[in-house]
């Protein structure tokens, strides 16, 4: 099998650690995820599935362990490192979209982009692309207080996938949804994963949406366990 696109191995973290508050979150825990592959990430809240996140997204870093993205270790590089390998590599969904209000949906899609260093027509037809490829391309000049829940949700896939990264983390991404919305926005995503072959990791708190994906790791103890059968949180 080719190299994962991410590979965490020994991961621990802790808060307030070295006093009497002390949590542990996560203990030892490893994960290897390969292109092209969909894993739902579930476990009751407070479980720690946003900290394993934001670790793979090197957005947080581990208390001990390794974290690897395209085969680089990642975990150890500077601050300055660490941004440019999540700009290349790491796409981030939320379970709400954070989309920028005074810009269009086009625009929301662009500015990742052009921060990355892509022209603006570059980015303009990244934008349109990835708009029409979801469905919404009519809505591209609309800001986002003009968009439904949906629509706003899948202006943010879009701007999570606009510098082709090779991993996608995606924390709740239809939790603040209604059900029938919510399964339409999960279809979504699945195509986009399928169109683009990246890796990607989604916590989720729906079970039948779990259940759809490849693997469904749940988060125990601090550990990964996989889940054979009936999914549950508890």
């Amino acid at each position: 099998m080719n190299e994962p696109v991410l590979s965490l191995s020994g991961i621990s973290k802790s808060y307030n650690r070295g006093t009497p508050g002390e949590v542990e979150v996560l203990r030892g825990l490893d994960l290897d995820l390969h292109a092209g592959e969909i894993v739902a990430l579930v476990a009751p809240s407070g479980a720690g599935k946003s900290t394993l996140l934001h670790i793979a997204g090197l957005l947080d870093t581990p208390d001990t362990g390794q974290v690897r993205i395209c085969g680089e270790d990642a975990g150890t590089r500077s601050d300055r490192g660490r941004t440019a390998v999540r700009r290349r590599d790491v796409g981030f969904v939320y379970q709400f979209h954070h989309l920028l209000p005074e810009f269009s949906a086009r625009e929301n899609i662009m500015l990742p982009q052009r921060a990355n260093g892509t022209s603006a027509d570059a980015a303009r037809a990244r934008a349109d692309l990835l708009l029409d490829r979801v469905g919404i391309a009519a809505r591209a000049d609309h800001r986002p207080a003009a968009l439904s829940g949906g629509e706003q949700q899948r202006v943010a896939f879009c701007r999570a996938l606009a510098n082709e990264p090779r991993l996608l983390l995606a924390d709740e991404p239809t939790g603040n949804l209604d059900p029938a919305t919510s399964g339409q926005v999960f279809d979504v995503l699945m195509e986009l994963v399928a169109q683009t072959g990246l890796a990607a990791l989604i916590a989720t708190h729906n079970i039948e949406l779990a259940a759809r994906m490849d693997r469904v790791l749940r988060l125990d103890n601090g550990r990964l366990v996989d889940v054979a059968g009936p999914v549950h949180l508890a």
